[in-house]
């Protein structure tokens, strides 16, 4: 991990593949558990605080991340104070995510407790009218040990609406790490419940 003072009030960290493989996580995780990933910050921050003195301390702070070729991350942080003068209790992070066409995983996985809960993802999606069908070319449901998979294949990158879908999926399921190794034991051992078009499928029928 590498850290950089850009000027007094901003600096840029630098992870590789080494160092989130270190901190347990990947370029889909930070963009679809956004209280995951502000954990993972707030230890960044204190160590770029020790390492270049960079204090955040009763400050707001504005976060950029992009993925840059071979997996690494760059994140770009800027502190201000509040307008107000009244300093917050806790550090405030806004984070803007940019270049998501840099990510080159195309596939996901999404594990539901239950068939309740990926119905209610299911009629979430349909009464917000987040818009799914161009999302990826195949969005199939299997059941495994009790618990639902969505497994999402050849993800559009340029959707729209991706990163609602994805905001929104965080709060009826976890993300699978290792989808693809995952993907193989859905099949083989898995039993497959709705093919390709499992969100439109439950919005139909289990509403």
């Amino acid at each position: 991990m590498r850290f950089e003072k850009l000027n007094d009030n901003k600096i840029r960290i630098t992870l590789t593949n080494k160092d989130l493989e270190k901190k347990n996580i990947d370029f889909h995780s930070f963009m679809s558990n956004p209280i995951e990933s502000q954990d993972l910050f707030f230890d960044m921050l204190d160590e770029a605080e020790e390492k270049i003195g960079f204090i955040t301390k009763d400050y707001q702070l504005r976060l950029e991340a992009i993925q840059i070729a071979g997996g690494d991350f760059i994140l770009t942080i800027t502190r201000s104070l509040p307008e107000n003068k009244k300093l917050p209790e806790k550090k405030k992070i806004h984070i803007r995510r940019k270049k998501l066409n840099d990510f080159n995983n195309t596939n996901a996985i999404y594990c539901f407790n239950n068939f309740e809960d990926f119905c209610a993802f299911s009629n979430f999606i349909s009464f917000n009218n987040i818009t799914y069908t161009n999302i990826a070319k195949s969005l199939s449901l299997y059941e495994y040990s009790n618990n639902y998979y969505l497994c999402i294949s050849k993800i559009n990158l340029n959707c729209p609406n991706i990163k609602q879908l994805f905001s929104s999926i965080t709060e009826f399921a976890t993300y699978v790490r290792n989808s693809d190794l995952f993907k193989l034991k859905l099949v083989e051992n898995g039993k497959l419940i709705m093919k390709n078009n499992a969100l439109k499928t439950a919005i139909q029928y289990f509403k």
